[in-house]
């Protein structure tokens, strides 16, 4: 198999990227403010983010998701663990389409 010196260019230039948005992350996390507003509000981003992304899926998908998002739910309220909380949700999510197909 042979690479072009171009696609090596492009796969080394989208690693510096990388490494350079990690490192500012971790070299900016120190100067974010530990307690106010502008604390508050970053600590809720990440659960804004994620209901961007399954809000249409709710909307717009079939009962294996709105099923899953229920289960989701369910398992994050029982044990206020998130991996277990996404992890039930996927695994509702492969059943329910599962049983519906089959």
């Amino acid at each position: 198999m042979h690479t072009t010196p171009e696609a090596v260019i492009a796969i080394l230039g989208m690693a510096l990227v990388t490494i350079a948005v990690k490192a500012s992350g971790l070299l900016l996390a120190d100067r974010l403010p530990r307690d106010g507003f502008a604390a508050a509000w970053l600590r809720h981003i990440p659960g804004a983010v994620l209901a961007a992304l399954v809000a249409p899926a709710l909307v717009t998908g079939s009962p294996a998701e709105v099923v899953a998002a229920v289960a989701t739910g369910g398992i994050f309220i029982l044990t206020r663990n998130l991996f277990a909380a996404m992890a039930a949700g996927v695994a509702t999510v492969y059943l329910v389409r599962l049983l519906i197909a089959g």
